[in-house]
């Protein structure tokens, strides 16, 4: 079944620049509707193509990164914001440094 709300998800993540992050919130009003932040999580949960599509970049409105089951692990998402140079702490980036100005 298409889903064309996820397929701007997909487009809008993979134009985050690697050492950046954007949160649900700015990722849904990108595509077009604020209000569905929790579909952008869905999205990205459901990723189709995790190589190719950087949902490790997305965070929630207060930087915190996502729970453990979303990338296989509970330190996949961190090791892999680490390695494009985005500071995690405690479980969180810094979105005053980090955030993708779009």
């Amino acid at each position: 079944m298409e889903n064309k709300f996820f397929d701007k998800v997909y487009k809008v993540v993979c134009q985050i620049p690697c050492g950046k992050v954007a949160t649900y919130g700015q990722i849904a009003r990108l595509c077009g509707n604020v209000r569905m932040s929790r579909q952008v999580g869905w999205a990205l949960h459901v990723n189709p193509r995790p190589i190719e599509i950087p949902c490790h970049r997305v965070v929630n409105r207060f930087g915190q990164l996502s729970g453990a089951f979303a990338f296989g692990g509970k330190d996949v998402q961190a090791n892999l914001l680490v390695s494009e140079g985005v500071d995690v702490v405690n479980g969180a980036v810094d979105l005053s440094k980090y955030l993708w100005d779009m």
